[in-house]
Order: structure tokens, then C-alpha cells, then sequence
């Protein structure tokens, strides 16, 4: 399928058919492509979990081709998007995606991963998503595997960039429910469900990629 794509941002109504196009995904692809290269194992699967577009997917599987690439997302449009562009690109190592919901337990119809990673889904979400995304990466992942989650978030300690600061309360006037999320908390939720936070990395535009090691089991 070779239609044109249609811009789109996270969190607007999506195109009825076909690919879209989120223009952040060409300015952030690569930067965070290299803290991939560096947290992810050689082989194994890599479920995305709210792949959007499905662009990132695409560009994730042809660069790592030791890798196989499971996309998602709970939107029928955006599994759509990611079908087509899927079909576009042709990669034996991408999956046809998996309608998942992170914050529906029932969703997470697969039966392991060796790594799991999530852009740009948490502060577009309910808190409630960002539960379910940690509680179903602790369920798939062995230990030491590598949940990776990206996007823009409050850091204890650290200036907020007046951008991210009218961001926030822009997604708030949209939806209470969602917003930037504290670094802190997320780490917290993740400790309870069996995961470090083993680095920070800063990226492009006042964003973060947050690396979770699953804890090896207790003895």
C-alpha cells in the first residue's frame, strides 16, 4: 500500500484508512534507536506496546534485524496505520500488529518478550495505563529484561523546561486524566511490580528514555 500518509499527533482523532504520519517520529527516531542499540539483547522479540503510526516499528525492525518486532495498540485506525506501513516496508522481522490495551489486563494475550517498549503512550493516557503497562512487561519479561519508555516527563531535581511545563497543562485542559509524569512516581510503581530504573537518558526536545531492568526473582 502506497497512499499517502496523513499528519497526525498522539491523542487527536485519527485518518479513517490507511497510513498516517506523526511528524515527531522523523525527528526522534534515531536518537532513540541509540539508547536502543545499547539496552536491548541481540535477538529475541521486542513487543511495542502503543506503536501509534506504526512508523517507529518500521524504522525499530530494519535497522535491528537480529530482532523481531511485535507492534501494538489498542485503536482499530492505528492498527490500520501500522498494517499498512508494514506492508509498505515488507520486513520478514515485523509482526502483524496485536490490538493490545496497557491498562486491560485481558489484552496482554502473548506469552513472554525479551524486551518490551513503549513512546510517547503515558502522558496521553490514564495513570492507569502506565500500571498495566508495568504490570504486563513484568509478566513477559525474564530477568534483567529491558523495558524501555519514552517521552516527555517531570524530573525531581532538575529545571522543567517551560515547554514541557505548557505542554502539561495543555494535555490537562484536554483530558484530566492525562498529563506529564513525575519520574519519581513511575519509578515507584515500577519498583512495586519487580523493576529497577537502571538509567536516564536525555533526548532531543526536553524528553527522556527511562531503562527498567526487571529484578531477578527473590533467593
Amino acid at each position: 500500500m502506497t497512499d499517502t500518509p496523513q499528519p497526525w499527533l498522539p491523542g487527536e482523532a485519527p485518518a479513517e484508512q490507511g497510513k498516517r504520519h506523526a511528524p515527531a517520529t522523523a525527528r526522534n527516531r534515531d536518537a532513540i534507536l541509540a539508547v536502543l542499540r545499547a539496552e536491548l539483547p541481540a535477538s529475541g522479540l521486542v513487543l511495542e506496546v502503543a506503536s501509534g503510526s506504526g512508523e517507529h516499528a518500521v524504522h525499530f525492525a530494519r535497522a535491528l534485524p537480529g530482532l523481531r518486532w511485535l507492534p501494538s495498540d489498542p485503536d482499530p485506525a492505528a492498527l490500520r496505520s501500522i498494517t499498512a506501513w508494514a506492508d509498505e516496508a515488507g520486513l520478514a522481522n515485523l509482526a502483524p500488529p496485536l490490538r493490545l490495551d496497557a491498562a486491560d489486563p485481558e489484552a496482554w494475550a502473548i506469552g513472554e518478550a525479551d524486551a518490551v517498549l513503549c513512546i510517547n503512550m503515558i502522558h496521553i493516557s490514564p495513570w492507569a495505563a502506565t500500571q498495566g503497562l508495568l504490570r504486563g512487561a513484568a509478566r513477559l519479561l525474564p530477568p534483567g529484561g529491558p523495558l524501555c519508555i519514552y517521552g516527555p516527563f517531570f524530573r525531581e531535581s532538575f529545571l522543567t523546561a517551560p515547554g514541557n511545563t505548557a505542554f502539561d497543562e495543555s494535555l490537562r485542559a484536554r483530558d484530566p486524566n492525562w498529563g506529564l509524569r513525575w519520574v519519581h512516581d513511575v519509578e515507584a510503581a515500577a519498583g512495586r511490580d519487580g523493576f529497577t530504573l537502571a538509567r536516564v537518558a536525555d533526548m532531543p526536545a526536553n524528553n527522556l528514555s527511562l531503562i527498567f531492568r526487571r529484578d531477578p526473582p527473590p533467593g
